[in-house]
């Protein structure tokens, strides 16, 4: 698998997970949480069996994760539809590809009894499902199922109808991989035998026995969950950090990107008006001297907001070398590039190298490195805002002394035309 796809199995480990310990109901003890792993390691070791391309393994391994996730409906009849409806649901979330979306619910719908699968991984998701048929768990697991037919159903079901039942499905029931045929046919054959050949005292002894591999197994899967809560919690914890350094980063970045747009914008917008005012109104000096006083507070101001755009968002690069002292004692940060681009790709690679087999040392970075992006880009904000600031009121005292100038040549040319003497006929 890519990591793409590893990922998306991932994801899809841990929603099924959740619906099963969140979602299905308690009296479900046979189609749980348990079973379904017990479904995805069968996959997986006939996956590697026959060694599936990285598409088919990927849906063979979802749909094992969701080919139960119906009972979270509460209604144990169609299953499959609702299994499938909610890895539909799932995948188009995560983007998966059409392809494997399809082959999921291909999947998934070939589990439906009796089962109907058309292709390899169709058929061994449909064995995987059926896989304690050919073990040493079939009595106990087939004991799991008829209590919880019997609390889903409301309706008692004797031993002796559960026995003729099971008796009719061995019989009818065929696995389709050869894998299956080859390593659990000859297993479910002795259990099918034993089922027909059983008498009352063997029953009593398989009784016996039964209840006690039920309380060791019991034992055993409140022991195994209590160890994967425990690693599930530990993995959660280690997701959050990386979730939360990811996200910083991104937005950190985002900012960043908005700010050198904004200096952008500001330096584009003030070589415009420089370019109009040196263009037209120094040519008109000569005829209008008032202006000079507006236009050079109007270029004053445009230069300025540059200067200080330019600023925000100018690049600043450090001396890019470390000493092991300093990578022994931690206090270099190798998840900047301006701390090592003048190093040796031999001593990078042994600092990059210790600093990921020590795990403070990498958390300690990535702060690091998250403070300091932040410094800068309060650094850069600084700078921009002063530049909007110069801009904003620059021009209004721009546009108010242009105005005044305005004004007064006008006034002193009207004065001057009245002062004139008029000339008689």
């Amino acid at each position: 698998m890519t990591d793409v796809q590893s990922q998306l199995v991932s994801a899809a480990r841990e929603y099924a997970t959740d619906l099963f310990m969140n979602k299905v109901s308690k009296s479900v003890i046979y189609h749980n949480l348990e079973h379904t792993q017990g479904v995805v390691l069968a996959c997986e070791e006939m996956a590697g069996h026959y060694q599936l391309n990285p598409e088919d393994h990927t849906a063979l391994s979802i749909a094992a994760w969701f080919h139960d996730t119906g009972f979270s409906s509460g209604d144990p009849k169609g299953h499959e539809a609702v299994s499938s409806r909610l890895a539909t649901t799932f995948l188009k979330q995560q983007n998966a590809e059409p392809a494997i979306i399809q082959k999921v619910n291909s999947c998934i719908e070939a589990t439906r009894m009796p089962q109907s699968p058309t292709t390899l991984i169709e058929q061994i998701l449909c064995d995987a499902d059926l896989f304690h048929l050919g073990t040493s768990e079939f009595k106990v697991k087939n004991e799991l199922l008829r209590k919880e037919l019997a609390e889903l159903t409301h309706k008692n079901i004797s031993k002796k109808k559960w026995r003729k039942m099971n008796i009719t499905f061995l019989d009818t029931h065929e696995y389709f991989t050869d894998y299956g045929r080859r390593k659990l046919q000859p297993v479910k054959e002795e259990q099918l035998a034993d089922l027909k050949n059983k008498n009352p005292h063997e029953k009593k002894k398989v009784k016996e026995k039964s209840e006690e591999i039920l309380i060791t197994v019991a034992e055993e899967i409140k022991k195994d969950s209590e160890i994967k809560k425990k690693k599930e919690k530990e993995n959660q914890t280690e997701r959050g950090i990386s979730t939360v350094f990811r996200i910083m980063a991104s937005n950190q970045a985002n900012l960043s990107h908005m700010a050198d747009n904004k200096a952008h914008i500001m330096i584009s917008v003030n070589s415009i008006i420089l370019s109009v005012v040196i263009a037209l109104v120094s040519k008109r000096l000569d005829e209008h001297p008032i202006l000079a006083i507006p236009t050079i507070t109007l270029i004053i101001v445009c230069v300025s907001t540059m200067i200080f755009s330019i600023l925000a968002t100018r690049p600043n690069i450090t001396k890019g070398t470390f000493t092991r002292d300093e990578i022994q004692q931690k206090k270099t940060n190798l998840l900047f590039f301006g701390n090592f681009h003048s190093m040796t790709l031999p001593d990078y690679d042994w600092a990059m190298k210790e600093l990921l087999e020590d795990r403070n040392y990498l958390y300690g970075s990535m702060i690091k490195d998250t403070y300091f992006l932040g410094v800068v880009l309060a650094k850069k904000y600084r700078l921009l805002r002063i530049s909007y600031n110069i801009f904003m009121y620059g021009l209004i005292v721009a546009m108010l002394i242009f105005g005044i100038a305005l004004a007064y040549e006008a006034l002193f040319v009207t004065t001057v035309v009245q002062a004139m003497p008029v000339a008689k006929p």
